[in-house]
Parts: C-alpha cells; sequence; structure tokens
C-alpha cells in the first residue's frame, strides 16, 4: 500500500501531536512531509528529527533561525519556512496528498486555502477557517472538488452519522457540549474566576484557547457555525445540548423520527485517525466504550444568560458577512487578554457584544473583506480593554 503523505500545521500542539501518535500507530500507512508550528521550536525539532519532513514552518522568524540553525545537518530537509508566507508556501508545495489544518485560530485560514486551491484532502481541526470563511471557502472545495474531512469531534460524529444519507432528509444536526469546568454555575459565581479555574476541563486535554473557549461556551458558538457550513444546514436547525459525559459526540434528527448518533470515549485520536483513513475505518488497541460501566448519560439544555457567548455566535452566524470574522477576531482577543490576567472572565463576551455592535458587516465578502474585517475587530478590541 502506498503511504499517504501528509503535511501537518499546528503539530506541536494537542491536536498535532495526537496526529502524530496515529502516525506511529501505523508507520507503514503515512509519511510526513510538512511540519509547522508556533513557538514551542524544541518539540519541533524533536518531531523533525523523528519524522524527517522534507518542509518545516514557523510562525515567527526568530523561531525559524533557531530551528535551522538546529536542525543544519540534516539533509533531507528542504528548508524552514518562516511566518504566514512560509505557512502557505508549505500547504502549496507539491509532493503530498493530505493537509491537517490543526493551526490554532484565524491564522490557520490563508494556508488552508492555499492548500485547497493545489486540490489537496484537508482534514480540518481549524474550525476558524470556516466560522470567518465559510463563505467563500466552501465554494472553492466545491469548484477543486477536494475532501474536506472534519476532525473535531462533533462535526466528526455528524459526518459520520450522515455516511450513506441523503442530505435532503436532515431535519436537525445536534451537537453536543460537555458544558466545560463551570457547568450549572450562576453569573455571579463566575465573577473573579482566573484562567488556573477555566482551564481544568472535565473531560478534554486541549490547548488553552479552546479550552477558554470551553469554559465560556464560545466553542461550542463556533462548532454550530462550521456546522452550518460543513453540512449546508441553516443555524434554526442546528441545536447545542449539554452532555456532560462527552459520550455522544452529536446526533443527527432525519425528517422520519429516526435519530442517528456516534458515541465513544472522548479521546481525539478517533476522529483523527477517521479523518486520515477515510473511507475506510482502521482498527484501534486502545480502550473501547463500555455502556455497561457507564450506566447513564444525561441531557440538558445550555444556560444562554449565563454563558453570553452562544448567543453571540448564533447572531454573528444569522447576520452572516464579515460578522462571524468580527466575533472570532474579538474573542481571539478577549480569550488572550483573560489568559494574561488583564480582563476578568465574565468580560470577555461583552468585549464581543461591545465589538460586534461596532460593525456594519460587508455582505457577500471577498477573502480582502475578511482579512479587513479581522484587522478591524482586532484593533477595537484591544481598545475596548483599555
Amino acid at each position: 500500500m502506498q503511504k499517504k503523505r501528509i503535511v501537518i500545521l499546528g503539530s506541536t500542539g494537542s491536536i498535532g501531536r495526537q496526529a502524530l501518535e496515529v502516525v506511529d500507530g501505523r508507520p507503514e500507512s503515512f509519511q510526513v512531509v510538512g511540519l509547522a508550528a508556533g513557538r514551542n521550536i524544541g518539540l519541533l525539532e524533536e518531531q523533525v528529527r523523528k519524522y524527517k519532513p522534507v518542509y518545516a514552518a514557523v510562525a515567527e522568524a526568530a523561531g525559524a533561525a533557531r530551528l535551522r540553525q538546529r536542525v543544519r545537518d540534516l539533509p533531507g530537509l528542504k528548508t524552514v519556512l518562516e511566518g504566514g508566507e512560509g505557512l502557505k508556501e508549505m500547504a502549496a508545495a507539491e509532493g503530498y496528498d493530505l493537509l491537517l489544518a490543526a493551526i490554532m485560530g484565524f491564522s490557520g485560514l490563508l494556508p488552508t486555502l492555499e492548500a485547497i486551491k493545489g486540490g489537496k484532502t484537508i482534514a480540518l481541526a481549524n474550525k476558524e477557517t470556516l466560522v470567518a470563511a465559510g463563505e467563500i471557502v466552501m465554494p472553492l472545495v466545491r469548484e477543486k472538488g477536494v475532501g474536506l474531512i472534519p476532525v473535531d469531534s462533533e462535526h466528526s460524529a455528524i459526518f459520520q452519522c450522515l455516511q450513506g444519507e441523503n442530505g435532503a432528509a436532515v431535519k436537525k444536526l445536534i451537537i453536543t457540549a460537555s458544558g466545560g469546568p463551570f457547568l450549572g454555575c450562576s453569573p455571579e459565581d463566575l465573577k473573579g474566576v482566573g484562567p488556573g479555574e477555566a482551564l481544568k476541563h472535565p473531560r478534554w486535554q486541549m490547548g488553552q484557547k479552546i479550552t477558554i473557549d470551553s469554559a465560556t461556551l464560545m466553542n461550542k458558538g463556533l462548532e454550530v457555525m462550521e456546522a452550518r457550513w460543513l453540512f449546508d444546514v441553516g443555524y434554526d436547525r442546528i441545536e447545542v445540548l449539554v452532555h456532560p459525559e462527552s459520550i455522544v459526540h452529536s446526533l443527527v434528527e432525519f425528517v422520519d423520527g429516526s435519530t442517528l448518533a456516534q458515541l465513544g470515549l472522548p479521546d481525539m485520536k478517533v476522529p483523527i485517525q477517521y479523518a486520515f483513513s477515510y473511507p475506510e475505518r482502521w482498527g484501534r488497541e486502545d480502550e473501547a466504550l463500555n455502556l455497561a460501566e457507564l450506566g447513564a448519560l444525561h441531557f440538558g439544555r445550555p444556560d444562554g444568560e449565563t454563558f453570553p457567548c452562544l448567543p453571540l455566535a448564533y447572531e454573528a452566524g444569522r447576520k452572516g458577512g464579515t460578522m462571524p470574522a468580527v466575533l472570532n477576531a474579538a474573542n481571539e482577543v478577549a480569550v488572550e487578554a483573560f489568559l494574561q490576567k488583564k480582563v476578568e472572565f465574565a468580560l470577555i463576551p461583552h468585549i464581543i457584544e461591545q465589538v460586534m455592535s461596532r460593525h456594519k458587516p460587508v455582505m457577500g465578502p471577498a477573502l480582502e473583506d475578511i482579512l479587513n474585517a479581522d484587522h478591524w475587530a482586532r484593533q477595537e478590541s484591544l481598545r475596548a480593554l483599555e
């Protein structure tokens, strides 16, 4: 069997590291062609030495220079690229089959677009690509005829439930949420909580940004917006249910009253491997789900008053145009400020709402409009923090 050649954007992050564990489990199936990271140069060097890619890329010029110095003894490494242009160059390169887009935030958009233009299959773990620019990404996906396979556990679940089904028979998508570390809290309870508390997710091990988004329920809002584009379903037909056990990853309700669900332990290597192996399913030796031991599953409605980021995401999605890009940018700035202890947890949604209220969305946006809206929203968010 010919090896599948892959490029991983965000190889030192949580998804990237787990993706390389999937590669380790089936070394006969994969060749790592490119690896890209942000600031963790030490780990990236270890990965480059182990997997011997053709390309490496680093988000910052200083980090790229350090990596070049450290790996100058590796003859198979053609070049160490740097910055956003370096990510785009690696994504646009020939000689690979699948791009895992696992880089955090809005910075994943442009290299993912380059890979789509090049006809590469996309394993999408960067939800912001569709949140901010689904209106231009999905037409390009269809034009190029590329595969776009979701990696987020919720979207992978929906993708799996829809295999062999007629999209016209879908009545509703139901995305589950663990509820995060503050499930059941009141607005009063959230006053004064710090990053240490917000980063204690009860079910998943993830990076800091996505963990804070889970605590505010913004992550679920972004997932709703991503699902709208992935599955071509309107916002009125996408529902969120709180499911603390994180066993049912999502459900699809059909017009005949049937509902299909995908279940599994909270382990991101499952949807990563499925994205890598699709349309096949490969065996795994890891622990399997035991429903008898679990005993019970619980579901409830999300609390939009205590966690207003979720309703804000629905609002931005329904307004459309450049508004989703503005919501995403404002959230990225507000979350980073919270992690640096510059703003209180409860103020994150207020900053986002304030920036959204000042934005007049451009409808039917071009890429330049989305990039401009992202830049504007970041500047407005910084002003809101002053």
